[in-house]
């Protein structure tokens, strides 16, 4: 096994979108220890993330760590910040821990957050016990998580204005309905129906396809694509739409 970092990290914030409950999610990990008395000492959630391996990048590491809960290479993914606070690891049950993995107390990580889609990841038969939870409603977290969560979502509402990366949560062909769902859930925020609509259709990459909606109760809709081809020919950078 490869020589790892006693001190520095990467975080994974893997964010994941369900269209039905339209709902946010993030994949947290159990993080489980009972004493030889079988009194349990530790049981909350943490994000993914380990050590940086001496002979690999951050990205390699990140990648590595995401790889080894999904099975999945390729994703999106950014790099957002660093935490490095002297007391992030502090808590009672984060020393518990920590004795038990022997890593530094004064461990630095460098925190990275992906877009997947939720339907990609196996979490039946995955042996961290993954789950996803919906970014509103979190469950007890350990270390400095909660905090890493939070800015990862504070860096998404920003990025997802400028460059067209929602579409790395959506299947490959979704309704208008469920891009706009996505942005006010991302957002936090109601967005008007008919100007949206209007702003999104106008745009080129944005393809309809000769399918609508099949298994819906109500009158199906119009389905489109994302085509990242026809983005990257038409702009470096680009302010996707409008809110």
């Amino acid at each position: 096994m490869p020589n790892k970092i006693s001190n520095i990290s990467v975080d994974c914030v893997v964010f994941g979108y369900d269209t039905i409950t339209k709902s946010l999610n993030v994949l947290l990990i159990k993080r489980y220890l009972e004493s030889k008395e079988k009194e349990v000492l530790v049981d909350d959630y943490v994000l993914t993330g380990y050590h940086v391996y001496e002979d690999e990048t951050l990205d390699d590491s990140a990648t590595r760590v995401l790889k080894e809960l999904t099975g999945l290479t390729n994703q999106y993914k950014k790099q957002f910040k660093a935490f490095g606070d002297p007391d992030r690891l502090l808590s009672e049950k984060d020393l518990i821990w920590i004795d038990k993995e022997a890593f530094s107390l004064r461990t630095i990580t460098i925190a990275y957050y992906f877009l997947l889609k939720t339907e990609d990841v196996d979490v039946t038969r995955n042996k961290y016990q993954a789950k996803w939870f919906p970014l509103r409603s979190l469950p007890e977290l350990g270390f400095d998580h909660k905090k890493i969560i939070e800015e990862a979502h504070e860096d998404l509402k920003t990025k997802c204005l400028a460059e067209p990366i929602i579409f790395e949560l959506l299947p490959d062909k979704f309704t208008i309905n469920d891009v706009q769902d996505l942005y006010e859930s991302i957002l936090g925020i109601e967005i008007d129906n008919r100007n949206f609509r209007r702003k999104l259709i106008n745009k080129k990459y944005i393809i309809p396809l000769d399918e609508k909606q099949v298994g819906v109760s109500k009158k199906p809709a119009q389905l489109y694509m994302f085509s990242k081809d026809i983005y990257k020919k038409m702009y470096h950078k680009n302010y996707l739409i409008s809110i």
